[in-house]
C-alpha cells in the first residue's frame, strides 16, 4: 500500500485555528523577550562591575601589604619571627611581600618564593578595557596561577609589591557574579511583569479583542451585531479599531449588495430564457413584414428588424454573463454618428424633448459597437428619463451628443438640459442599486456603461450636473499596435 497522502487529505487545510496556545501567545512571548532582554542589557553591566570589583580587591590587598611594610621598613624586618610573618602573610593571602625604593627592590616578608609569576598586575595603570580582560581571564582561566600585584600606597613614593595566588581572588569574583546574576534576573523578572501588565492592557487586550471580533464576523458576516464596536482611544490601537469597524461595515454592505446581485441575476436568466424564445417568434413574423408593399412598413421594418436583432443579442448576452463575465470588447473602427442614430432610433422620446446628433459625419471611434451602443443608449435613457418631468412648455428640453478627438482619444459628450442629479446620486453614481436618481431605478444602467468602458481602458465621468446642464462625458484611447503586427503588415507585399 501506497504511504503517500490522497488528493483529498493534501486539499483538507484541517480544522480551524480559533484560540491560541498560551506558550504560543504573544504574552508569553513578550515576557520571555523581556526577560531575555533585560538580562542582556545586564551583561553590560556586568561587565566593568566585575574589572572594578577585581581591582579594588587588589587594591585593598595592597593597601594592607603597604602599611605592614612600613611598619617593617621602619623597624626590623629580621626581628619578625617566622611565626609572625606566615600570620601576616596568611591574613593577606600572599607568598611574599616586597618594597621597591629608588629603583632598589627588599624583600620584606616571605613564605615560600614560587617557581614562576603566571600575570603582573600594574593597579595605577590599568585600564578599563585591562580591568574588563583580566577580569575574564581570571573567572575563566584563574584558580591556580600565581600573581604579581604592585603599585603605590597612598601618597607615599615607594612601591609596593605582593606575590600571591589568584585563588582567593577567583572565589570571591565568582561570589560576586552570583550575586550581580541573582539581582539582575530578580530585576529582569520585575521589568518583565511591569512591562508586559502595561503592554497586555494597552496593547495585547485590543489586539485580542480585534481577533476575537473578526473571528466571530467570519462564522456570521451578515449579523450587524458582530460588529466590532471602535473605543475613543486616539493611538495606532483606535485607529485600527475604528478602521475595522469600517471595513467590517462595508464588507457588510458589499455581501448584501452581492446578495442582491445574485438574486436579481438569477431572475433575469430565468426570465431572458423565456425573452430570447418570444423575440425569436418576433424576428420571423417582422420577416414577413418586408414582403409588405406599403411604403410606411417599408421604411420601419428594417428598424425594426436592427432592434430585435439587438435585443436577441443583448438576451444571448445576459444569460453568458450570468455564467461567466461581460464578453472582451471587439474593437473595430466605427462611424460614430450612424451608431448615435441608431441610438436614437432606439429611445422614447416624449413630445417636446428635441435629440440633436452633433457628432460630425467623418468622425470615427475605436470601439466595439454592441457595446459602446449599450452605454450610449443607457446615457441617453437616464437624460430623457431626467427631462420629462418637466412639464412646463416654456422649459428647453434638449439631448445632445457630440465627439471630439485628441491625439489618439475620443471623447464623446452627452449633454441634456435636465434638472441636474440629486447629491445622493452624485455621491454613489456608478454603484449599482445605489446610483439611480429617480424613484424605483436599479442604478445599473451606470454600473453597466462603467464597466463597458473599463473593459476598453477608458472612462466613464460626470463632467457637470447642475439645473439646466447635466455633462458624461465618454473617454475611449484607440487600441496601442504592437510593433510586430505593425512591422509584418508594412511588408506585406502589395
Amino acid at each position: 500500500m501506497s504511504d503517500k497522502p490522497s488528493a483529498d487529505s493534501e486539499a483538507d487545510p484541517g480544522p480551524k485555528v480559533r484560540t491560541v496556545p498560551l506558550a504560543r501567545g504573544l504574552s508569553t512571548k513578550l515576557l520571555l523577550l523581556t526577560i531575555v532582554f533585560v538580562l542582556m542589557a545586564e551583561i553590560f553591566f556586568f561587565l566593568p562591575a566585575i574589572g572594578t570589583f577585581r581591582l579594588n580587591w587588589l587594591k585593598e590587598r595592597l593597601n594592607t601589604a603597604g602599611a605592614v611594610s612600613i611598619v617593617l621598613v621602619q623597624g626590623d624586618p629580621a626581628s619578625l619571627s617566622r611565626a609572625a610573618q606566615d600570620d601576616v602573610l596568611m591574613a593577606i593571602g600572599a607568598k611574599a611581600i616586597a618594597v621597591r625604593d629608588g629603583g632598589i627592590s627588599r624583600l620584606l616578608v616571605v613564605a615560600a618564593m614560587p617557581p614562576r609569576v603566571d600575570e603582573h598586575v600594574d593597579v595605577a595603570n590599568l585600564g578599563r578595557f585591562g580591568q574588563i580582560a583580566g577580569a575574564l581571564d581570571t573567572l575563566v582561566f584563574g584558580g591556580d596561577r600565581m600573581l604579581r600585584v604592585y603599585g603605590p600606597v597612598g601618597d607615599s613614593d615607594k612601591e609596593f609589591e605582593l606575590i600571591m595566588p589568584d585563588s582567593r581572588l577567583r572565589t570571591a569574583m565568582l561570589a560576586y557574579s552570583r550575586n550581580i546574576a541573582l539581582v539582575s534576573l530578580l530585576i529582569s523578572l520585575f521589568s518583565a511583569v511591569l512591562v508586559y501588565a502595561t503592554i497586555d492592557r494597552i496593547m495585547i487586550r485590543p489586539i485580542r479583542t480585534m481577533t476575537r471580533s473578526m473571528l466571530v464576523f467570519s462564522d456570521a458576516p451578515d449579523d450587524p451585531v458582530r460588529i466590532i464596536r471602535p473605543s475613543d482611544r486616539a493611538d495606532e490601537i483606535g485607529i485600527a479599531e475604528r478602521e475595522l469597524s469600517q471595513m467590517q461595515e462595508r464588507l457588510q454592505r458589499m455581501l448584501a449588495e452581492q446578495k442582491h446581485l445574485a438574486d436579481l441575476g438569477l431572475a433575469v436568466s430565468k426570465i431572458n430564457h423565456d425573452m430570447r424564445n418570444i423575440l425569436a417568434s418576433a424576428q420571423l413574423i417582422s420577416d414577413r413584414l418586408q414582403q409588405v408593399k406599403d411604403p410606411t412598413v417599408q421604411a420601419f421594418a428594417p428598424k425594426l428588424l436592427r432592434t430585435l436583432d439587438r435585443a436577441v443579442a443583448y438576451s444571448e448576452g445576459v444569460l453568458a454573463y450570468g455564467r461567466t463575465q461581460e464578453a472582451a470588447p471587439a474593437r473595430r473602427l466605427l462611424r460614430l454618428r450612424q451608431l448615435v442614430e441608431d441610438v436614437h432610433g432606439l429611445l422614447v422620446i416624449e413630445e417636446g424633448i428635441e435629440f440633436v446628433n452633433a457628432v460630425e459625419p467623418d468622425f470615427e471611434v475605436d470601439a466595439d459597437a454592441d457595446q459602446l451602443f449599450r452605454v450610449l443608449t443607457n446615457l441617453s435613457r437616464n437624460a430623457v428619463q431626467a427631462m420629462a418631468g418637466d412639464t412646463e412648455s416654456a422649459v428647453v428640453r434638449r439631448l445632445t451628443i457630440s465627439a471630439e478627438r485628441t491625439g489618439s482619444v475620443s471623447r464623446i459628450l452627452v449633454i441634456d438640459t435636465g434638472p441636474g442629479l440629486p447629491p445622493k446620486a452624485r455621491e454613489n453614481l456608478f454603484a449599482a442599486f445605489r446610483g439611480s436618481a429617480r424613484s424605483g431605478g436599479t442604478g445599473l444602467g451606470l454600473a453597466i456603461a462603467q464597466e463597458l468602458i473599463r473593459a476598453h481602458g477608458g472612462t466613464v465621468e460626470l463632467v457637470e450636473s447642475v439645473g439646466g446642464r447635466t455633462v458624461f462625458s465618454v473617454t475611449i484611447p484607440d487600441q496601442p499596435v504592437r510593433l510586430d503586427q505593425a512591422r509584418s503588415h508594412l511588408r506585406r507585399p502589395a
